[in-house]
């Protein structure tokens, strides 16, 4: 017998599904109003900034500006719609940089749960040729969807089309058990270049490695440990702060801010491990600024082993296979990079939270 198709409905036969051409067929859910993670403050300017207005006076002009970039910022429910459409308006015409793709600078970046290997798996990216785009896909009802917003443009609008009397609902907690962010403090490879999807950014990646939300506070060459950029960092509650500053500073500002920093993190939020990075390096096993964090650690937990036992050091032979064929200038991981920091780091995550 044939099926009454009525408004709002697409004929699926097996994966293959007929588009709704109808634009009365949809309904569409702001970006405001949908579940959403990966941004630290509740009191932003928009949905799609990582630092309310109240702390600007904290901050540098650069990482102000950065800031209205939407790194980290994610979408993660599930709806019984048989199609999706993602609709975003990003700020800056600049959609492409020399070491990033419009894809990863201005795309937005679809993955699908994977029942069968528990895996997030990638289903629909994005080329933006202009500010305004719109990306439509076939899906799976009741499959739980995760959508990442760009690495390094600014947002101005976001929604999510699912077909008429689809119902959009939020995950339920995730199977780890951790509920606070992993809080990720940094540089332009926090921020994520040069990965080529937002996805694949290493702090994404190493979040879906070991299951847990996290926080972008990667600042493209402004990741300096100013002692002011304490209270944009501390006022997150975390369950693992990473800082992986190394790359913006100077061995002497090595030496100057980077214990005080540490210090006054560790009183502000003394029962909240902290993960001290090396900087990255496809080249080189160790690095002259590494060591002396990795000193700087030791020095800590032997002067106060109990008080210290959460703090922790992750050298950058974890992060990289240092084959040379890990960045895309020497400094910033490609996709093949961020892939084994996404390893490293997400082992360093499960082992720091007794995660499996």
């Amino acid at each position: 017998m044939g099926k009454i198709i009525t408004l709002g409905v697409m004929l699926c036969l097996g994966a293959a599904c007929a588009e709704v051409k109808s634009q009365d067929a949809w309904e569409w859910h702001d970006g405001s109003a949908l579940p959403q993670e990966g941004r630290g403050f509740s009191d932003t300017a928009t949905p799609y900034v990582r630092i309310p207005d109240r702390l600007r006076g904290n901050c540098s002009g650069a990482v102000w500006g950065l800031s209205r970039n939407s790194s980290g910022i994610c979408y993660r429910f599930s709806t019984d719609s048989r199609q999706m459409r993602v609709k975003w308006t990003v700020g800056d015409p600049v959609l492409s940089t020399h070491n990033m793709t419009g894809a990863g600078r201005s795309g937005v970046d679809v993955y699908g749960w994977d029942e069968g290997t528990k895996t997030w798996r990638f289903v629909k990216g994005s080329r933006p040729k202009k500010t305004d785009n719109e990306i439509s896909f076939p899906w799976t009802p009741g499959r739980p969807c995760m959508i990442y917003l760009p690495l390094y443009n600014e947002v101005v609008r976001f929604e999510v089309g699912v077909l008429k009397g689809s119902k959009v609902a939020p995950l339920p907690p995730r199977a780890s058990g951790v509920s606070k962010p992993v809080v990720c403090y940094g540089t332009s490879i926090t921020h994520g270049a040069s990965a080529s999807r937002p996805g694949l950014s290493w702090t994404a990646q190493a979040a879906r490695r070991a299951d847990v939300p996290f926080v972008n506070l990667g600042f493209a060459g402004s990741g300096k440990m100013e002692p002011s950029m304490l209270d944009v960092v501390a006022e997150i509650d975390a369950s693992l702060y990473v800082l992986d500053c190394l790359w913006n500073m100077s061995p002497k500002l090595v030496e100057e801010r980077f214990e005080p920093f540490v210090r006054e993190l560790h009183r502000r939020r003394p029962t909240t491990p902290i993960l001290c990075a090396e900087d990255c390096s496809t080249f080189r096993d160790r690095t002259e600024k590494g060591i002396m964090v990795e000193k700087i650690v030791a020095k800590l937990k032997a002067e106060d082993p109990v008080a210290w036992k959460d703090l922790h050091f992750i050298p950058n032979t974890e992060q990289m296979a240092r084959d040379c064929e890990e960045t895309v200038d020497g400094c910033h991981p490609n996709d093949c990079g961020m892939r084994q920091m996404g390893i490293g780091f997400g082992n360093r995550y499960k082992q720091i939270l007794g995660l499996k």
